[in-house]
């Protein structure tokens, strides 16, 4: 890809792509049954979505504590009641990996 960008005169952007390849697919390093859930930020724009309307019922905010006051109360109410109950990724999965790589080691 970054040869078809350097083709077309799009050097910068073809060091961005070679220079930011490793991030890019970084996600890979985990196990593939949360590949989708870690490559996404679905999870947060989610959260921005509830934070956005419960603000918006509001209106104005008197000071920037009283905002604050509101999103916390909000997180620590998902937290506790909706996401708390819920496993977002398996934990176990990267833990054989883990153990897996160091048998491998040593």
């Amino acid at each position: 890809m970054a040869d078809e960008l350097e083709s077309v005169r799009l050097g910068a952007a073809a060091r961005t792509v070679r220079g930011g390849l490793a991030e890019t697919l970084a996600y890979t390093e985990f196990p593939p049954e949360h590949w989708h859930r870690i490559r996404t930020n679905n999870g947060i724009e989610r959260i921005n979505r509830e934070i956005r309307r419960r603000t918006r019922a509001v209106g104005t905010f008197p000071d920037g504590n009283s905002a604050l006051m509101l999103v916390s109360a909000r997180l620590k109410c998902m937290a506790e009641h909706e996401w708390g109950k819920r496993r977002y990724l398996d934990m176990s999965k990267p833990e054989e990996m883990d153990e897996l790589k160091g048998k491998a080691e040593g």
